[in-house]
């Protein structure tokens, strides 16, 4: 009976986890470039009764059955599916079609400087000409932080990152791409930073000047999704109430 708390407290946990899982991706439904996030569930290794002094069989310890502890959270993962792509008519924000991501030079508080990374295109130009994200850090280019003449009438991208100010080259957007998504994880911002063991290839997107990236979230998906978890919680929560009331009236009836 206890083993069934045990069961259903793990499933409440599982539960619970998915539940913030879904609430972040239903937060970022708008965010530009957001990749919905997803878990897996595993269950708890059988275990075994062990039967031990029996005499019966010469006090040798035997398996009695076997029972499962109950279900735990696999891993998270993240879903890197395109998003759609929609016009804005501003050029300086670009959309990565295929695989890739931008390369953003990040300056923590303390003065450390790393390079992130994002599909976030939303970018912005400050008085220096210094291409930018939306939270003030450079994009990088292939010769290192973007700079355009401020006396610049025409400024465009093409499909390749190649950017020109007035048909002059300036530079080329350093976009990268990876062999194992699972070696990047979510730093904040809209931002992704590697973790040791990573592998740099040949980014293919191509570059959408004019165009946003939106979210791959299904808003009516992860509804439905939301609804699942509040029924198995549910669930879960009755079991456990179930039982605990159960054992009340057992120990009720031992004070007798």
């Amino acid at each position: 009976m206890v083993k069934g708390l045990y069961t259903s407290y793990s499933g409440l946990t599982l539960q619970q986890k998915r539940l913030d899982l879904v609430s972040n991706n239903l937060a970022n439904s708008l965010t530009t470039g957001y990749k919905k996030e997803g878990m897996s569930a595993q269950s708890f290794d059988t275990v075994y009764g062990i039967k031990i002094k029996d005499s019966s069989v010469n006090y040798i310890n035997q398996q009695i059955g076997n029972m499962n502890l109950g279900v735990k959270i696999g891993e998270t993962y993240r879903d890197w599916a395109q998003g759609a792509l929609r016009a804005t008519e501003s050029e300086f924000d670009f959309a990565l079609a295929g695989s890739g991501l931008f390369s953003i030079e990040y300056t923590s508080k303390q003065g450390e400087t790393t390079t992130m990374y994002t599909r976030d295109g939303a970018f912005q130009i400050n008085k220096d000409g210094y291409l930018l994200t939306k939270d003030g850090d450079f994009v990088l280019g292939e010769n290192g932080r973007i700079q355009i003449p401020t006396n610049t009438d025409e400024f465009s991208v093409d499909v390749l990152g190649n950017i020109y100010a007035d048909d002059v080259f300036i530079d080329k957007f350093a976009l990268v791409d990876f062999e194992n998504y699972d070696y990047l994880e979510a730093f904040g911002e809209n931002l992704y930073k590697t973790v040791d063991g990573f592998e740099l290839k040949e980014a293919d997107a191509t570059v959408n000047q004019g165009y946003l990236e939106s979210s791959n979230i299904n808003v009516v998906n992860e509804m439905i999704d939301m609804i699942a978890i509040a029924r198995n919680f549910e669930s879960n929560q009755k079991i456990m109430n179930s039982i605990d009331s159960m054992l009340a009236k057992m120990v009720t009836i031992s004070e007798l």
